[in-house]
């Protein structure tokens, strides 16, 4: 490589081609690749990094607790999953038709690793996405109702393509935060997909956000275009003998 290529490909911040560039010369000397053939093996690997960058940056930006995948799921320690069902979820068409995801069942039984996991298949696939804890998200709200910028915090998360909420329930909440959240659910309603991880049943929805009435006019936006998935089965918390 010349010192005019090597600072060209620095200025334009073609750091993988650089890195990678004696590698894949040797290796078309070899093969005798025509020059397109090289070239094109040069930008292939750029573009494999830029995507891989780009990934980096999605996975950091939408706060994934840890980097769950359906891959490492304990699939055998947990009957109450069916796996089959799970790998229909992560081909995302649920996604593109903006329904919505609801995982309900007890504490321990992988609820929050398979919704991180499909959340994940959607940042691979390119989608805006975040997780959030319900009482984080509750917390928001409510710092959003002193400062007046809760239509700020609607926006951002609104347009998100797949918003992930976790530990959904038992939480004690003002009035004010139950409407910004019916106000949330209402405008992602049949625009964007919501994945809810919660330990109580819908009949119990009520009990944490109030008033009866909008309730059952945020269970209707929440559940008509919803897959809701009960998970019966052992923790997995629980030591292993």
């Amino acid at each position: 490589m010349t010192e005019e290529l090597e600072q060209l490909l620095k200025n334009l911040k073609l750091r993988r081609m650089l890195s990678v560039y004696d590698e894949q010369l040797r290796a078309a000397e070899k093969a005798q690749l025509a020059y397109s053939e090289f070239v094109a093996g040069l930008l292939r690997a750029q573009w494999h990094d830029r995507q891989e960058s780009a990934l980096e940056w999605r996975i950091r930006r939408a706060n994934l607790p840890e980097r769950w995948s359906l891959e490492t799921f304990p699939w055998t320690r947990q009957p109450g999953v069916n796996r089959k069902q799970m790998r229909a979820f992560a081909e995302l068409d649920f996604v593109a038709q903006h329904e919505n995801l609801v995982l309900v069942g007890p504490t321990g039984v992988g609820k929050t690793g398979l919704a991180c996991g499909l959340l994940l298949k959607a940042l691979q696939n390119g989608q805006r996405c975040q997780f959030i804890r319900a009482q984080d998200l509750f917390d928001e709200m409510y710092a959003a109702l002193a400062d007046r910028s809760t239509r700020q915090l609607l926006n951002r998360l609104a347009r998100l393509d797949v918003l992930l909420i976790d530990e959904f329930g038992y939480l004690n909440l003002k009035p004010e935060q139950s409407n910004t959240f019916f106000k949330l659910m209402e405008e992602r309603y049949h625009r964007h997909s919501t994945i809810i991880t919660t330990n109580l049943v819908y009949d119990e929805w009520q009990n944490f956000l109030g008033n009866k009435s909008m309730v059952e006019a945020l269970l209707s936006r929440v559940r008509h275009y919803c897959h809701t998935v009960t998970i019966n089965g052992p923790s997995l918390r629980d030591p292993q003998g």
